[in-house]
């Protein structure tokens, strides 16, 4: 008799979108290694063996108006990480030419705040053209929310893909940030992909959702098109509400990734922040779906090493050009 996991994979194989009600039986009852294996068949079917490396910079980073309940650098909470308005432009280049001495793929500046002024952005293009004139790295941004003409600001300088995390589904948003809500992030994506720049947009495990608010989230990126999907573990940061919220655990780590591939089969599925938390484990990701990551250190917190994410990745069949 033929599992629920293999039929669903054989519909995903196929090409047809998996429904709801399909996805809700995958997770409730079946094995799951059976699940991850059956995920990363589908991520080599659709993907390939190619890894997909990214890297971020921290361009602006605290004194944050939202209260993003996960957030280091909300102003809002108590927390004692590092502030500044601006990265300096030689550590910058500094960090992007390291990380192209690896071959990684994109890198994004990364700015703390609700949005960002356009006398910053053409304070931000000086950047980008001095790593643009050093390295050959392509060019994502993150800088929270925009208008059209923020936008077009954006794509004019070289950028290519805007990030803005969903963070949660819509339902379940509400319970993480009340200062800016989940309609304006969409808004924020679409006007991305109006002046041309292609999307990155994901989310958050471990920040007292359930698995349905995770799948929820998974099927509102497949209806945006998304094609570039971080993934985070939530790091518990102290003094912000979520500190005292208990880690998840591997299996249900996997079990959320492994789903994230089933509903967007073509989709870079890529593991960022929170995965030092699951030490060497956090490898076993790369065998359940998920197929690039976000390299080096995070925003606030220190991530894996890049010889190290290589020399592993490529024991496991991945390929990098």
């Amino acid at each position: 008799m033929v599992s629920q996991v293999l039929k669903a994979c054989e519909v995903v194989l196929s090409g047809r979108q998996l429904k709801r009600y399909e996805v809700d039986e995958l997770y409730r009852e079946v094995d799951t290694q059976e699940l991850f294996d059956a995920a990363d068949e589908i991520r080599k079917h659709f993907m390939g063996t190619h890894f997909h490396l990214c890297s971020i910079i921290n361009a602006r980073s605290g004194n944050c108006s939202e209260d993003c309940k996960f957030c280091a650098q909300s102003a809002q909470y108590p927390t004692s990480i590092e502030t500044y308005d601006r990265v300096d432009t030689d550590k910058a280049l500094e960090m992007a030419m390291d990380n192209d001495s690896y071959d990684v793929h994109r890198i994004s500046l990364v700015t703390s705040g609700r949005t960002v002024s356009e006398k910053f952005l053409h304070e931000l293009a000086e950047i980008y053209g001095v790593i643009n004139d050093k390295t050959s790295l392509r060019f994502c941004a993150s800088m929270g929310l925009l208008n059209r003409d923020k936008a077009k600001q954006l794509s004019e300088m070289g950028v290519s893909r805007y990030h803005c995390n969903l963070e949660a589904s819509r339902n379940y948003f509400p319970n993480i940030c009340t200062t800016h809500s989940w309609k304006d992030k969409v808004e924020t994506l679409g006007h991305a992909r109006d002046t041309g720049m292609t999307l990155c947009s994901g989310g958050i495990m471990g920040m007292g959702e359930s698995m349905a608010d995770r799948i929820d989230l998974a099927f509102e990126l497949r209806d945006l098109h998304v094609k570039s999907i971080p993934m985070n573990v939530l790091t518990p940061i102290p003094d912000t509400p979520f500190a005292e919220l208990e880690p998840l655990e591997i299996e249900e780590v996997l079990t959320t990734l492994a789903l994230f591939r089933f509903i967007n089969p073509d989709s870079v599925i890529r593991i960022a922040g929170g995965r030092q938390q699951l030490g060497d484990d956090q490898y076993r990701c790369f065998a359940a779906g998920a197929n690039g990551a976000i390299v080096g250190d995070y925003l606030t917190t220190i991530g894996s090493r890049i010889a190290d994410d290589l020399k592993v990745l490529a024991e496991m069949g991945y390929t990098f050009s």
